[in-house]
């Protein structure tokens, strides 16, 4: 790989397509007019043609600003970072839309004459390209988990020529999952919690390390807490009537693992008591915790632990065709270690690539030396592959 840097451009894009939700689900205008907008930014390196594009897309990030796109831009190569209908607002994200979101973006890509499309999951954004791929290759899906029409075996989805998954979770209902605190026995009143599993508490009668068994009496009781929200969800959307037709609630306590404060649970190089946000124990009562605020239709498609049909391993099973690079961040403190192999155990396409950056960190900050290693992996892998 060159190490020659690229002055590159922003170029606005906006793509507009029918939408027909019985309510409004997003914000804005378009929102309630029948009428999509999504937007995103073209990063393309000045004078440098290619007919190769790398898509990036978060089911509601904008990864534009982040250091991994602009990296891939500067390194000469197109990238195309897309926005999906619920931009900075997950709250009523359903994660069947933001796969036709993404099938607009990939076709847009092509009428502008990119001959190969690779879709780059990074973060949240892995689970996001392995569930497109998936329906792309073989369209299963018709309806939500709440049983709404989105029908993308009628989507037309292109499939992508190539995935590439760098430092990505197996999906947010399965890392919700496992960040959930099960010490709460009350979903309305988070204070009531059961102080055996109340891990941050001082006074907790079992701290690091944690022995087996108290490791799986954690896990289960997570599992157990997802369960009886799914099932709350799912009784009050059978309660209620037109014209309230959705409801929003609130989830406490959402940013709390073992992991955190034990380091020899999925061993990699994080630093120990730290999360990708800070400090969990205030992460797990911050407004900005994960699936903090929700509908219930939003809950069943993409936290639900049983209900989601985005969930990683179980959409990469379904990739029988598609080349897929995988990059695994060694030092990574948002991604478990042990997600990267379960996504790579579980792909059924013969044709995957698997890359371990040691050291690397979730957002390589401050790491320019472990960022040139990703970008040399992406661009090898692509021309091994015959995709640039």
């Amino acid at each position: 790989m060159t190490d020659q840097f690229h002055e590159w451009d922003r170029v606005p894009a906006i793509v507009r397509c029918a939408d027909t939700a019985t309510f409004a689900e997003t914000y804005g205008f378009a929102a309630s007019s029948g009428e999509i907008t999504l937007e995103g930014q073209y990063l393309l390196p000045r004078g440098k043609a290619s007919a190769t594009l790398y898509l990036f897309m978060h089911p509601s990030g904008l990864l534009h600003l982040l250091p991994m796109p602009m990296a891939v831009a500067a390194s000469g190569l197109h990238v195309l970072c897309a926005g999906s209908r619920y931009p900075k607002n997950d709250s009523g994200l359903i994660m069947e839309k933001v796969a036709l979101d993404m099938g607009a973006w990939v076709k847009d890509a092509r009428r502008r004459g990119y001959a190969k499309v690779i879709l780059v999951g990074w973060s949240g954004g892995g689970a996001l390209s392995l569930f497109y791929q998936a329906q792309a290759e073989s369209p299963s899906v018709r309806t939500t988990p709440a049983g709404d029409p989105v029908d993308l075996t009628a989507a037309d989805l292109s499939p992508a020529d190539g995935v590439i998954f760098i430092a990505a979770h197996l999906s947010r209902a399965e890392t919700l999952t496992e960040w959930l605190d099960p010490s709460v026995l009350d979903e309305a009143d988070p204070d009531r919690r059961d102080p055996e599993l109340d891990i941050y508490a001082a006074d907790c009668p079992f701290q690091p390390p944690y022995d087996a068994a108290f490791i799986a009496r954690f896990r289960a009781g997570q599992v157990a807490r997802n369960r009886r929200i799914t099932a709350w969800c799912d009784a009050q959307l059978a309660r209620l009537r037109a014209p309230e037709v959705e409801r929003c609630f609130v989830v406490h306590r959402t940013m709390c693992d073992v992991r955190w404060f034990d380091t020899a649970i999925d061993p990699n190089g994080r630093p120990p008591g730290m999360c990708y946000l800070g400090d969990p124990r205030t992460a797990n009562v911050s407004p900005a915790g994960l699936a903090r605020y929700s509908s219930l239709r939003s809950w069943l498609s993409q936290w639900s632990y049983d209900r989601s049909q985005a969930k990683g391993p179980a959409n990469a099973a379904r990739i029988h065709r598609t080349p897929v690079l995988q990059i695994e961040n060694g030092a990574d403190d948002a991604v478990p270690a042990s997600h990267n192999p379960a996504i790579h155990a579980a792909l059924a396409t013969p044709d995957k690539a698997y890359v371990r950056i040691e050291g690397a960190s979730h957002y390589y900050k401050g790491q320019p030396a472990h960022m040139a290693d990703c970008l040399a992996a992406v661009r090898a892998w692509s021309e091994r592959k015959g995709l640039l």
